[in-house]
């Protein structure tokens, strides 16, 4: 059965937060693990980009209550019409969890994610303000990000 890796961050991403997510999801494909995300634009997008480039499968699970809403890189649109409160979905299904810049969405991510003792990473670099939150793991790069999210 394939990992499935969380990567979480802001709904809006640009110059070197969306690269970082996009080169993390190529990672995440690369290792044949599955991507979970919001499925919805910024860090979501661009990792489920990356992901679909290199010939990986997406999974979004949407804060709607329809298909229409999610990018055009995620294979399965799962529709919860929960808002927010997808986010412990999104937790309780990934095996492990990568940050990739955020804020209060992502935080919860974190925090659900040390809560149910998920490997949590936070990829530093992407203006990432959750560096000193206790219990999370601190990666450099997107392939040591993956590398610690799959137990290497």
């Amino acid at each position: 059965m394939a990992n499935q890796i969380a990567v979480i961050g802001a709904g809006t991403a640009s110059g070197e937060t969306r690269r970082l997510a996009e080169d993390l999801g190529r990672e995440i494909a690369a290792k044949g693990a599955i991507l979970i995300c919001g499925g919805l634009g910024g860090v979501m997008e661009a990792a489920a980009r990356g992901a679909k480039e290199g010939g990986g499968t997406t999974v979004g699970i949407l804060p709607g209550n329809d298909k229409s809403g999610a990018n055009d890189y995620i294979d399965i649109k799962i529709v919860t019409a929960m808002s927010h409160a997808r986010n412990a979905i999104i937790a309780h299904t990934a095996d492990a969890l990568i940050a990739v810049g955020g804020q209060y969405g992502t935080l919860c991510e974190i925090a659900l994610g040390l809560k149910l003792k998920k490997r949590v990473i936070v990829l530093v670099g992407a203006k990432n303000p959750f560096t000193d939150v206790k219990g999370i793991k601190l990666a450099k790069t997107p392939k040591e990000a993956v590398e610690m999210a799959l137990g290497a």
